[in-house]
């Protein structure tokens, strides 16, 4: 059979990837909503639902912040263009925000990284990108407990109801 997509295949707006374990891996003190500086084969591939983020992490580069490692698939219908999978991408941010977050990578421990990549109600990409710290093993384990213990709180809320 044909592997033809149809237009309703394609995401116009809403959640394309990703990085469930960005909560669990980092305490994320400040979150922001960058563009993305993106080629078409990159946007079409991304309408397919094509990407990666959970390795992403942002690099400063010149004064410019980039999100490196971040995964888009190649487009099947490229023709004769075509982008790199796993290439550095430019964030497209107001100035005070790119200070403000080069001034805390800066910092020992900070990391920047890719929480959530989507379009957005005018149908552009759009990455929702978290500044945070890396978590120890014994926060990972708190986390999980509170987790643990609140689905535990719920479901004796729900027997006590009924």
């Amino acid at each position: 059979m044909s592997d033809k997509k149809k237009k309703s295949d394609f995401i116009s707006s809403g959640i394309v990837a990703q990085n469930r374990r960005a909560h669990f891996d980092y305490e994320i003190e400040n979150k922001y909503i960058a563009g993305l500086q993106l080629s078409g084969t990159e946007v079409k591939s991304l309408r397919l639902g094509h990407a990666n983020i959970n390795d992403a992490y942002g690099i400063e580069k010149a004064g410019e912040l980039y999100m490196s490692n971040m995964f888009i698939a190649e487009y099947a219908n490229k023709g004769y263009e075509s982008h790199i999978e796993k290439r550095d991408r430019k964030l497209l941010l107001k100035k005070k925000e790119i200070i403000e977050i080069i001034n805390a990578l800066a910092r020992k421990g900070s990391t920047l990284i890719a929480i959530k990549l989507f379009f957005n109600e005018r149908g552009r990409a759009k990455l929702e990108i978290g500044l945070g710290r890396g978590k120890k093993l014994y926060d990972k384990r708190e986390t999980s407990k509170e987790r643990d213990w609140n689905r535990e709180k719920q479901r004796i809320l729900n027997n006590a109801n009924h």
